[in-house]
């Protein structure tokens, strides 16, 4: 998801996709673990994905939107 795309959620959108977001990577991690992670890119993009909800959440707290 890009940035533009969040920026358009609300606040309670964002935290469910930060949610759901955190999840899956809890999930992938365990894959990855266990060694059943087809798509090892799948770390990396939902770590970016978390870092862009988060730096969506921190620049509404910054400007007084949260």
């Amino acid at each position: 998801m890009r940035a533009r795309e969040l920026r358009d959620l609300s606040d309670e959108e964002l935290e469910r996709r930060l949610g759901e977001t955190r999840r899956d990577l809890v999930n992938i991690r365990f894959q990855s673990v266990t060694g059943s992670l087809e798509n090892t890119g799948r770390l990396a993009a939902t770590k970016r994905d978390i870092a862009r909800i988060l730096t969506v959440k921190h620049e509404r707290a910054r400007l007084g939107k949260a």
